[in-house]
């Protein structure tokens, strides 16, 4: 799993379209009328095969996205597309025992999962047919397959089932929702405007010569989901979403290459902030990395640090957040790290952990890990996983664990994929948060008891990855941008390279000692089995005993031969 960087609802509107019945879905949505047809001809074929469908769904996702890349003060690529994608599952068997049931240890390689299908994004009806028949078809011979190996893979346990038997795909009461279609705002999208505030935002990094990447990108995307279920769900929901993204670097005094990188979240373009607090950002950064130039290669370390709460976010959601998605407790190669442990305390009993896709901003700042109904048609729901450090729950797709028989509308996945159990928008609460100051006081205490001349203070991250199986070390890795020594005896803060942050997750628990009374939100994209999906984390800063570092890999490149251009004047 892997994070990378970092809409008000409209309830009578919702209210009122969610009353519609489905004739008038019909009327106004040529797409879904034929993804209906389809799926009720489908379906009562499969019905009389042999061996029976019992399910089928049909989740399409008609995407608008417009890209504008600059690099050093000039244009460099200027584009937008279109498509329109369907994936569908066809299940096999039954609600308890179907082509998805675990076949053993090594059941990741035994399943097969869902095909894309790019369907024409022109509504003509017989091509549109075309797609769905294929894509409905092969999928049929997939979960054919699938329950004849899970069929084959029950025959041959031979030990005592030890656990009570739970059903594959969850019951689920169907849900009717439509949202009429947007405006097109691709197509009224101010390029030329947008285009030159990129151009002056990337020519910044023109003014140090040492700078060896200097870009500045903004994607829009316009998305329309459709899901069909033959459970009579009817979903279609609207999304829009804007990114600007900065990347610079700079070449270290030893050769080595410096990244650091810096986004923007918004629901359209105008809600990105004002052009003079992008520009003073990018200044910052651009100091940033002139000091990160000359900076010490940190070495390995272990000893107390201070996240703070950006940092701390990533460290939550990497370390935690995916070892409570739901399905990961029903694959037998996964590590289970707190399969056994609802009703145990798991983190310091000051701290809360939940999720909320029904969110859209926290502290003001809007972020991306929300949504009304996830990939599964179940409308999202918050979950408290953590209640004053006792663990309750897990976040639940339609894959049942026992005691667990309901999805929580945490089913998941980028266009193109299968969902499983994801995470939304995280937020790690305390009850007993203290000032920076004090965290200093409790650092450096702990430093001078364990005898270390100076502790770390990890002040920003670009993201990092976790391991949840059983045939690897459970460890996560936490990619910091901007550390610092704080140091015992009273000299000022130094700021290092080079680090990485890692460590397995039980241990790290047990090292959180005291949480600020801070908070702050790393939005990101979140890498795992069924894609990236957007996420945000939300956290107090973290005071922790002891952690661990190792070197970072180096990005070192042979030394230029020639001064970089603009660099010195010209003859």
């Amino acid at each position: 799993m892997k994070l990378l960087f970092g809409y008000i609802k409209r309830r009578l509107g919702v209210f009122l379209l969610f009353m519609l019945p489905a004739f008038a879905v019909r009327a106004q949505d040529s797409l879904m009328t034929v993804l209906e047809a389809e799926l009720a001809r489908s379906f009562t074929e499969l019905k009389k095969a042999t061996v029976p469908a019992y399910y089928i769904d049909y989740r399409v996702d008609d995407l608008s996205n417009l890209h504008l890349s600059t690099s050093f003060g000039s244009l460099v690529r200027a584009g937008s597309d279109k498509s329109r994608v369907l994936v569908s599952r066809v299940k096999v068997g039954s609600y308890a025992f179907d082509n998805t049931h675990p076949q053993g240890p090594d059941d990741f390689e035994m399943h097969e999962g869902s095909d894309p299908t790019e369907l024409p994004y022109e509504n003509e009806k017989i091509a549109l047919r075309m797609g769905i028949w294929m894509t409905t078809q092969n999928q049929y011979k997939q979960a054919l397959r699938g329950f004849k190996a899970a069929r084959q893979a029950r025959e041959r346990i031979t030990t005592p089932v030890t656990t009570t038997p739970t059903d594959d795909f969850s019951k689920e009461a169907p849900t009717r929702y439509y949202e009429p279609p947007q405006t097109d705002l691709i197509t009224a999208f101010d390029n030329a405007t947008w285009k030159e505030k990129l151009k002056k935002y990337s020519a910044l990094f023109l003014k140090n010569s040492d700078l060896v990447e200097g870009d500045v990108s903004l994607q829009f995307s316009q998305e329309r989901k459709y899901f069909i279920t033959t459970e009579q769900t009817q979903i279609v929901q609207n999304n829009t979403s804007a990114y600007i993204h900065v990347n610079g670097s700079i070449r270290a005094s030893d050769g080595d290459v410096i990244p650091l990188h810096l986004s923007y979240y918004a629901v359209t373009p105008d809600g990105f902030p004002a052009d003079e607090k992008i520009m003073g950002d990018i200044e910052k950064m651009i100091a940033s990395l002139e000091k990160l130039k000359t900076a010490p290669l940190a070495e390995p370390y272990s000893g107390p640090a201070i996240l703070l709460a950006p940092a701390a976010g990533v460290f939550f959601h990497e370390i935690f957040g995916h070892r409570v998605e739901g399905h990961r407790m029903k694959k037998e190669y996964d590590g289970h790290t707190f399969k056994a442990k609802i009703g145990e305390y798991v983190l310091p009993k000051t701290l809360q952990v939940y999720f909320d896709p029904t969110l859209t901003t926290i502290d003001g700042k809007p972020i991306n890990g929300g949504y009304k109904y996830d990939d599964e048609g179940i409308k999202g729901e918050r979950v408290t996983v953590v209640d004053k450090g006792m663990l309750k729950t897990f976040l639940m797709s339609r894959t049942p664990l026992e005691n667990l028989a309901r999805s929580n509308g945490h089913g998941r996945a980028s266009i193109g994929m299968e969902p499983v159990s994801r995470q939304s928008n995280l937020i790690v609460e305390t009850s007993k948060g203290v000032p920076m100051e004090d965290l200093r006081k409790m650092l450096l205490k702990e430093c001078k008891r364990q005898g270390k001349p100076y502790g770390y203070l990890f002040r920003d991250v670009v993201g990092g990855f976790t391991v949840t199986d059983r045939y690897n070390p459970n460890a996560f890795n936490i990619f910091p941008t901007m550390v610092y020594r704080i140091y015992v005896d009273g000299r000022a803060d130094e700021l290092v390279r080079g680090v990485d942050l890692i460590g397995t997750p039980l241990a790290m628990f047990a090292e959180i000692q005291a949480t600020g009374n801070d908070r702050d939100t790393f939005i990101g994209f979140c890498g795992a089995e069924s894609g990236y999906v957007p996420v945000s984390a939300a956290s107090p800063s973290l005071f922790v005993r002891r952690i661990e570092t190792q070197k970072k890999p180096r990005q070192h490149q042979e030394a230029t031969l020639l001064s970089r251009p603009g660099s010195q004047p010209q003859p």
